[in-house]
């Protein structure tokens, strides 16, 4: 990923051993067309736009979303049966949900599912995928577009209104950057500090 995040100290470490889900999304055509998370039952979690990319952007769940993701994960039964709608509809992109526990495996893909517990699942990968777009966004227009700042900064924000974000400490290290330049325009940086203050107050 030619924009991708690697924050030392924000850098999820998987653990050798326990759970993991993996949630992938194909959607030729769309922006991206491939995304991609892995997430380990300590909340740390990956996020790539290719498979196998080297860089993945890296970000940290709190412990009570982190138990609302493995939790709907158990209700589908660690995605034993199929969750594909017997419905006709639009495509709207392959799925793939994977659940890892040492030998246990278990996988399922699927356009739409009308199950509550998968259609909870899926938004909150959406979030997860959201989120890591958001911060390239960021980083993009921090590095390359400093005219490009504030409808970043917006967007970000607009995000973070409507509740679609998660890990928001990923965000901290480019508003620190914003905040701290004095190049950048006094617009740019208020509303870098606004958002990092709510981020750090634990706003939603």
């Amino acid at each position: 990923m030619k924009y991708a995040l690697l924050f030392c100290f924000l850098a999820p470490v998987f653990a050798a051993d326990g759970p993991r889900l993996f949630y992938s999304k194909s959607f030729p055509g769309s922006s991206p067309a491939y995304a991609e998370i892995t997430l380990d039952k300590a909340g740390a979690a990956e996020y790539r736009e290719a498979p196998g990319e080297d860089n993945p952007i890296t970000f940290r769940l709190k412990d009570t979303e982190t138990e609302e993701v493995f939790g709907l994960a158990d209700k589908l039964g660690h995605f034993d049966h199929a969750l594909e709608a017997p419905v006709k509809v639009a495509f709207m992109g392959a799925k793939t949900f994977r659940w890892e526990n040492g030998s246990e495996k278990g996988e399922v893909k699927f356009n739409y599912s009308q199950d509550p517990s998968a259609q909870a699942l899926l938004d909150w990968f959406e979030r997860m995928t959201e989120s890591a777009q958001r911060n390239i966004e960021l980083e993009r227009a921090v590095k390359y577009d400093h005219l490009g700042i504030v409808k970043a900064l917006l967007d970000l924000q607009a995000a973070q209104d409507k509740k679609r974000l998660v890990g928001m400490e990923q965000f901290l290290p480019m508003l620190d950057r914003v905040i701290k330049n004095e190049s950048f325009m006094h617009t740019a940086r208020e509303r870098a500090s606004e958002i990092a203050d709510a981020i750090r107050a634990g706003k939603p």
